[in-house]
């Protein structure tokens, strides 16, 4: 049926299938870009038999595009209502443009709708975990490519033996992604050329993780002591954080080419196990984004204090703070970009270097201010004094004259006797 399409999402994107001209009509009109969705790697999900003769022709009849779901483009299509479905996490709506009607409008029941196939609805699920992943892959390559040190080079300028095996696994990974676009499936064969794979990035994820660890716990050590040496730590945390980064990343990009070739090799031996590895294979992926969150976060806490502690020492050495303080900004610029490359959200702020000039004027006025505070206590002080002399001068005078009151008039006394 033409002017009719079929919405599934699964969180991370949305599929749009239908009638290609139906297709590329409904992206325009809600201003999408979007990406080839790859029905026809759906068809070895279908079992055999002559239903499945009937499903692969309908998957070829149709067009399928994959859009990344960012804020903005799920709000937009939050509009359509789509419904949960019983395959776990993915929702799914029927569209139709019926007559002159502009808007598309949902509607109860569509032909060769996803939702009467489960294992179809699965296999497009399983699809669009893979589109997900390779985004993020392609988001990474472009990370790597604007930082200055290329994880390449950190990789071959280790002498770790876990590092030096991950440039290994590097290469084979690459290899049987080639020809997995080649050939369109992912065979036993090749398959077996990275199973081994997935322990080697583990250990180099783990060791730079740990590196990280070092990095914050010597700037946290360092904060204790003289504001060089805080200086030399924020510095060298500065240029080694990035590396690190670096090596993570491509950890991080190399374990989701690994999850798109086990989906594609479950799709090809197992099917009908393909919605339950997909989900493992998405908490997994986010069991290893939190770790990454909570060692780079830890990292940057620690700068971030380097820098406040900084600041507070500005006056005695209007050189060395700063530049702990902009150290520090720089590691959390560095780790607020790989964070978004990977999807963490994060809400990670820098620390504003204190110029010298601010806190010579902040102590001038606190010494103008303790000051006149001291003028006006001396000020108090000299009142009370002369007040107090006044008195005491009066007391005086006054004894005096009784004095001399006392005194004339024994003398007048004397002389009446004499």
């Amino acid at each position: 049926m033409d002017n009719e399409i079929e919405l599934i999402c699964d969180g991370d994107g949305l599929a749009v299938i239908g009638n290609a001209t139906d297709v590329e009509r409904f992206l325009a009109s809600e201003g999408l870009s979007s990406k080839d969705l790859g029905l026809q790697r759906l068809k070895s999900a279908l079992g055999t038999g002559a239903a499945v003769a009937q499903t692969g022709s309908e998957i070829a009849a149709n067009s399928g595009r994959w859009v990344k779901l960012t804020q903005e483009s799920a709000q937009r299509v939050k509009k359509f209502g789509l419904m949960e479905s019983k395959t776990p996490g993915v929702s799914h709506a029927m569209l139709g443009k019926p007559g002159s009607i502009k808007s598309w409008l949902q509607i109860e029941k569509g032909t060769g709708s996803f939702l009467t196939n489960p294992a179809r609805l699965a296999g497009a699920a399983g699809v669009m975990a893979q589109l997900a992943m390779q985004q993020t892959m392609d988001e990474i390559t472009d990370y790597l490519a604007t930082i200055d040190e290329k994880v390449d080079d950190v990789l071959r300028a280790q002498k770790d033996g876990v590092l030096a095996r991950m440039i290994g696994v590097d290469l084979v990974i690459e290899e049987t992604m080639t020809i997995r676009e080649q050939v369109g499936r992912v065979s036993e064969v090749t398959w077996s050329k990275v199973q081994a794979a997935p322990a080697t990035i583990a250990d180099t994820q783990a060791y730079a993780l740990r590196q990280l660890d070092a990095l914050a716990e010597k700037v946290e050590r360092k904060s204790k002591s003289k504001i060089g040496d805080l200086a030399t730590a924020a510095a060298e945390a500065e240029t080694q954080a990035q590396e690190w980064l670096a090596v993570l990343a491509r950890c991080f990009q190399l374990q989701d080419a690994i999850a798109v070739l086990e989906l594609d090799r479950v799709l090809d031996a197992a099917p009908e196990e393909l919605d339950r590895h997909r989900l493992g294979l998405r908490a997994a992926r986010q069991n290893r984004l939190v770790l990454i969150a909570r060692s780079t976060e830890r990292l940057v806490a620690r700068m971030n204090a380097a820098a406040y502690t900084a600041n507070a020492k500005v006056l005695l050495h209007p050189t060395k703070s700063p530049a702990v303080v902009q150290s520090s900004n720089h590691v959390a610029t560095g780790v607020s970009d790989f964070h978004g490359r990977l999807g963490i959200e994060t809400g990670l702020q820098s620390s504003d270097a204190r110029r010298w000039v601010d806190a010579a004027a902040e102590a001038r006025n606190k010494a103008l201010v303790t000051g006149a505070k001291g003028v006006n206590a001396a000020k108090n002080l000299g009142n009370e004094t002369l007040d107090r002399a006044s008195l005491v001068k009066g007391k005086i005078s006054s004894g005096i004259a009784e004095l001399g009151r006392r005194r004339s008039g024994d003398d007048e006394t004397r002389d009446s006797e004499g």
